[in-house]
């Protein structure tokens, strides 16, 4: 951010766009000298080696007085307001969605992208290969699977003084072909505890920051997915999300007390993705509800397209990360490259006409945004306060 040279006139002369003061010359002071004298001093150069000048001038003690005249008006606030780099931290965002939408960002010169990931030299590879500027990024630990790494990223964040203006939750565990759960550092089935738990988490207490920031438009964006949104072709390929009646979740999303999964079912790796995707959404929409009229941020969820080469299906067999591609491509019409999809997140980031909160943002074939629909599951406004309560509860926020 610039630095502004501090004024060398006295506060107490305000000098307006016609470049005149409005306070007298006589009554003004600036360190102990008339300011009248002090003008005349600076305009007249001849004056400055005329010794019978310099011996009229007050000699002792140097003393800053306060001007008599009455108070004068300030300029509008908004012309106090300096220009700066928006700050928008990135989960996941040394690959895929997330690493395209910080090239995006970056590119504009108008964003410093504080990067979330898990590697730390992944990432910086990552950015060099990307071509971004080292000026554009800060690159910090974050590791969503662990609720204290996300307590200690958040630590780091705020001790470093940045303002937050936008927080995008991106990253995710996708586990298609697992026969076995997985789990977190706290003991969470993976999928939901690193996409909906982490994510929760980390919103919830940067949400501070988020209120703070004095830039014109500040948001809070998670990433969705059509495959959990069961009013679609796509999420309607079994098997379908299905929270339940939360019964597992409830449990702690483990084998001890009751299911790894959501609505107490038998573990399904595919399933539990977009039973995380779910959450998301709903946590996003509640997130709206309680928290946008009051502080005016915005609050919004996303897909950007079936982005068919994405990291994201490296645990899925090899038959299908070869076909699922041109399937999109030529059979669907669905494929979105990570370049385009990277640009429509950074869209939702920063574009001033997408500044609508609870919203779900899609693209159509045009590439042109527009409000889509959630499923009756994924909007359900109950479901979304429930899920909130026991979520806290899970995290250590209740």
């Amino acid at each position: 951010m610039a630095l502004q040279a501090a004024s060398l006139l006295p506060s107490a002369i305000s000098i307006h766009k016609e470049g005149k003061s409005n306070a007298s010359l006589k009554e003004t002071s600036l360190f102990g000298v008339s300011a009248s004298d002090y003008l005349k001093a600076e305009i007249s150069p001849l004056l400055i080696g005329n010794k019978e000048f310099r011996r009229k001038l007050p000699v002792g003690p140097i003393i800053a007085q306060t001007a008599t005249t009455p108070a004068i008006s300030q300029a509008p606030p908004e012309a106090k307001k300096t220009l700066r780099k928006g700050n928008v931290i990135i989960t996941g965002a040394s690959s895929g969605l997330g690493l395209a939408t910080a090239k995006a960002l970056a590119e504009t010169g108008k964003w410093h992208v504080i990067m979330a990931c898990r590697n730390f030299l992944k990432a910086e590879r990552a950015t060099k290969s990307a071509g971004i500027s080292k000026e554009n990024y800060t690159i910090m630990h974050l590791d969503l699977a662990s609720l204290e790494s996300v307590r200690q990223f958040v630590d780091n964040f705020q001790r470093s003084g940045r303002p937050l203006d936008v927080l995008v939750c991106n990253a995710a565990v996708y586990l298609p072909i697992a026969k076995e759960p997985t789990f977190t550092a706290e003991g969470f089935e993976l999928s939901v505890g690193t996409n909906h738990l982490g994510h929760f988490l980390l919103s919830r207490l940067l949400l501070e920051g988020l209120k703070q920031s004095d830039y014109p438009s500040k948001r809070l964006i998670i990433v969705g997915s059509i495959t959990g949104n069961t009013n679609t072709l796509a999420g309607n390929v079994p098997p379908k999300a299905n929270l339940g009646d939360l019964r597992g979740l409830v449990g702690g999303l483990n084998v001890l007390n009751s299911s790894p999964m959501i609505d107490g079912g038998e573990f399904d790796g595919a399933k539990a993705y977009k039973d995380s995707k779910v959450c998301n959404m709903l946590t996003m929409q509640e997130f709206h509800r309680r928290f946008h009229e009051e502080t005016g941020i915005t609050f919004a969820s996303l897909y950007p397209g079936c982005i068919a080469t994405t990291g994201l299906f490296r645990e899925h067999i090899p038959l299908f990360r070869l076909l699922f591609p041109p399937f999109q491509k030529y059979i669907t019409k669905g494929y979105v490259s990570e370049e385009e999809a990277g640009k429509r997140l950074a869209q939702v980031v920063s574009d001033p006409s997408l500044t609508k909160s609870g919203v779900y943002w899609s693209w159509n074939n045009n590439s042109a945004s527009f409000e889509n629909q959630l499923s009756k599951e994924a909007s359900d406004a109950e479901k979304a306060r429930r899920l909130w309560e026991i979520s806290e509860k899970l995290v250590g926020l209740a």
